[in-house]
């Protein structure tokens, strides 16, 4: 009998923890009896009532695992270990606020039997905010366009992977591991399923504009050459263009030397804008700098705090 592994990382979704598990749980067994099955939490330091109540899941089922983060270790490393510890023969990756439908699992895994090893969720559409959709839309399209791999347009993460691609997982040793981009670069051939993304079942959204930037840049430092590209580009006609402005003033000047006046407004206004655009690309380039800091400081994705229901093994 093969084994399913259904990850859900979680962070203060106390609403949402019990009502997931009985849900994913109730769909297993209907639609996939031929499977045997384990459900793992990955806990982000949740500061509410989250931990007590997967404590209290764990203790009344054995096939419910919990792990929990000595501290917040980021939307990205938290899943990514998360789907290092499973031992089934695939995982599915969800999250805890049913914005993963639960009826995609069964078609996950009619895919992965039809030979499959990655089989992915494309949102079509969204319930949510439709400003905040338009701006996604629109920044997986500039991605897109300027990625050197084909970024996969709202690909969340979640999805069906094989336990040949999580060993792949296993030898990239990437502290800072961006799953939407490696599936996209090394990932085996896929099976895209589109979905609608339904609202939150309850609670709020825990991506502020601060962990939205995180995720923004960390896709743009690890897959684009843009960002360095325009700083050179955008130096080089700067140049040029002040170049030609000094000719044609010098001129001016030679010409109509005792009526032609300079003046101080287009040295100040040149200062500004070049000092602005030179911080603006001082800036970028230090997005670029942080990140190849933060990996090859070789930090661990995660340090455990506890586990629950590993003991058999």
């Amino acid at each position: 009998m093969k084994k399913l592994s259904i990850l859900i990382p979680c962070y203060n979704e106390e609403e949402n923890v019990v009502p997931i598990s009985q849900a994913v749980i109730e769909t297993l067994e209907r639609d996939l009896p031929e499977y045997d099955y384990e459900v793992l939490f990955i806990d982000n330091d949740s500061t509410d009532n989250t931990r007590p109540l997967l404590r209290e899941l764990c203790k009344g089922n054995p096939k419910i695992k919990a792990i929990f983060n000595a501290k917040n270790f980021g939307q990205f490393n938290s899943p990514y270990h998360g789907m290092l510890q499973v031992t089934g023969d695939c995982v599915i990756q969800m999250v805890a606020d049913f914005q993963d439908p639960v009826e995609l699992i069964p078609k996950y895994v009619r895919e992965w039997e039809n030979g499959y090893k990655i089989v992915i969720g494309v949102k079509t559409s969204s319930k949510e905010n439709p400003i905040m959709y338009w701006l996604r839309s629109c920044y997986y399209k500039i991605i897109k366009k300027f990625s050197d791999v084909e970024q996969i347009e709202h690909f969340t993460g979640s999805g069906l992977y094989d336990r040949a691609f999580i060993e792949v997982l296993r030898d990239l040793d990437d502290p800072t591991p961006f799953l939407r981009g490696i599936v996209a670069e090394l990932g085996f051939k896929r099976k895209e399923i589109p979905y609608e993304q339904p609202q939150r079942r309850a609670g709020v959204t825990k991506n502020n504009f601060y962990r939205l930037y995180d995720a923004a840049m960390l896709s743009f430092t690890s897959y684009t050459k843009v960002g360095l590209r325009m700083a050179t580009f955008f130096g080089l006609f700067c140049a040029g263009a002040s170049f030609l402005v000094a000719l044609v003033y010098l001129v001016m000047k030679l010409m109509y030397w005792d009526r032609f006046a300079a003046g101080m407004a287009p040295l100040l206004i040149g200062m500004c804008f070049l000092g602005s655009i030179q911080l603006f690309f001082i800036g970028f380039l230090g997005e670029y700098i942080m990140s190849i800091n933060t990996r090859v400081m070789h930090r661990p994705l995660v340090i455990e705090e506890e586990r629950i229901n590993f003991d058999e093994e």
